[in-house]
């Protein structure tokens, strides 16, 4: 059906029937489209006259509510709710995101005003949209109008969706084919659909939802696994002191570390060089927030001028160590259930960091798109190395992209098995019983040599992390997906098993309404720059 507007516009013609299929598509832009295609289907106007008048319509309609949004912008009751940084930042996402955002909320039925609303008050980020917006209107409007125009006014919403996407999808990919590092841009998005170790963590955790529901049944309580380690606040979930909890273990096992509180930039800069001066600790130095996460903010500095641009960028507490050449670095999980007189190593998991050598003819970014698994992070090491992305490495010269021993932040991660000894074990296992109220996570090491490491001596402690560090073996490429979530799972039944022992033993896990208040304060005040060196 169309709307009287439209059926009394069929008896116009020319100019007037084009203004009138204009003025329409203010009033529904959807109705507009398929009227306009079944008066294309009937004969009374040409398809071109009837597209043009439906798009001329809606970009009107688009430029007028982002006009709209322009002149609200300057008003003293949108500057109270929207102060400058936050103006600044929505400029900065929509110079980003805004042609995925425009294209997306064309299809996505009351996205699109409030979007253009805010495309206009952002103003300089906000143009791209606007650009964008017409863009997804040039591909819907003949989608629609055609369609109806050939197969009828029932033609699906979900087909013409379809199609549109296709063509969106192809405009995007189409030029990448014509040069090879857009091929291999191409062929590094394609291939995360089976890389599964590259997924985002959203869909990589969604089977253990289920499975931490049963865990939760089974020991009755949703929170149990927070009182596996009562020596670390609600067991090790977020926000917990790194500086502490490494005050709680071996002076001669750990890397020493320097907190340099919060406070004003200038005390804080004194208390450090003096702080330097006492220990005789020389640069290199490694600068990491004191309650960081996935190896967010890890900088290595080499002169005061280094430490002063962090601490400025950083104004929450943090800490320093000196840096331990390695080379080579582990992760260790540990587990002892409560009353048991031994704990064990669950898994230990070798770190590799990516080094790309260069062949006296290419760029660095050119190396890292060509490398197999390097270009699965581009974006990462590209913006770390953002100053010698456009530099020839030399034939044979080698070029570390990544210093933090993160999986996000560009490191491999192979399963380390080999390593475990029973002398390992048992120097993990009295490290782990120094700290009184540890019995479940991961040590992050760095040692020389890997005889020694095996031996269960020559390593030193970076950080020790809680109940919800991972078992990060699980992330080797060479493991098939299920191998994975075996790990996955049989670590998280393992962590509540030991919170429910502490529970027995009267220390009780944290509600699940402070638990949540916990991950809101950490995620809502943390200010990391989630790049690390």
């Amino acid at each position: 059906m169309t709307s009287p507007t439209l059926l009394d516009a069929a008896m116009l013609s020319g100019p007037v029937l084009f203004a009138a299929l204009v003025v329409a598509t203010f009033v529904s832009e959807d109705l507009t489209c398929l009227g306009a295609g079944l008066l294309v289907a009937t004969g009374r106007v040409e398809w071109f006259p009837a597209v043009a008048a439906c798009f001329a319509g809606i970009a009107l309609g688009d430029a007028g509510v982002w006009l709209v949004g322009c002149a609200a912008g300057g008003r003293g009751w949108v500057t109270r709710r929207l102060p400058e940084s936050r103006r600044a930042a929505l400029s900065h996402w929509l110079g980003r995101h805004g042609g995925r955002a425009a294209f997306a909320s064309r299809f996505l039925p009351g996205t699109r005003v409030p979007l253009l609303l805010a495309a206009g008050i952002a103003r300089r980020g906000g143009v791209r949209f606007l650009l964008w917006a017409f863009v997804a209107a040039l591909v819907w409007v003949p989608l629609v109008v055609l369609s109806v125009a050939f197969f009828g006014a029932a033609v699906p919403r979900w087909a013409v969706l379809s199609a549109a996407v296709g063509a969106f999808v192809a405009v995007r990919t189409g030029p990448q084919f014509f040069t090879r590092t857009g091929r291999l841009k191409v062929a590094a998005a394609v291939s995360k659909l089976w890389r599964w170790e590259f997924w985002p963590a959203w869909a990589f955790y969604l089977p253990l939802v289920p499975w931490y529901a049963l865990l939760s049944l089974r020991y009755r309580s949703f929170t149990v696994w927070t009182a596996a380690n009562p020596g670390i606040p609600a067991g090790g979930v977020v926000g917990e002191s790194k500086s502490d909890i490494l005050a709680k273990l071996p002076n001669e096992r750990i890397i020493p570390t320097l907190l340099v509180p919060a406070g004003e930039h200038g005390a804080r800069v004194r208390q450090f060089r003096e702080s330097l001066a006492e220990r005789g600790w020389n640069f290199p130095l490694v600068l990491k927030p004191d309650a960081g996460q996935r190896g967010a903010g890890v900088k290595k500095v080499h002169d005061p001028a280094d430490v002063e641009k962090y601490l400025l960028a950083n104004p929450g507490p943090v800490i320093a160590q000196p840096f331990h050449a390695g080379p080579f670095e582990a992760g260790v999980f540990y587990a002892r259930v409560p009353g048991e007189e031994r704990g064990r190593i669950f898994s230990v998991t070798d770190k590799v960091f990516p080094v790309v050598i260069g062949d006296g003819r290419s760029t660095l970014e050119e190396r890292v798109w060509a490398h197999p698994r390097y270009r699965m992070q581009a974006a990462v090491f590209l913006s770390r190395h953002r100053a010698d992305a456009g530099r020839v490495l030399g034939a044979g010269e080698p070029f570390a992209l990544g210093l933090a021993g993160n999986h996000c932040q560009g490191t491999l991660f192979r399963d380390g098995a080999r390593f475990v000894t029973p002398e390992l074990e048992a120097a993990f296992d009295a490290l782990a019983k120094h700290f009184d109220g540890f019995f479940v996570g991961r040590f992050d090491v760095r040692y020389a040599d890997p005889a020694e490491f095996r031996a269960g001596r020559g390593f030193a402690v970076v950080e020790l992390n809680g109940a919800t560090s991972e078992s990060t073996n699980l992330y080797d490429p060479a493991w098939p997906l299920w191998r994975a979530y075996r790990t996955l799972f049989a670590q998280w039944a393992l962590v509540f098993r030991v919170g429910a022992a502490n529970r027995a033993r009267g220390h009780a896990p944290v509600r699940v309404r402070e638990l949540f208040g916990l991950l809101r304060a950490h995620y809502r005040d943390r200010q990391l720059d989630p790049l690390a060196d």
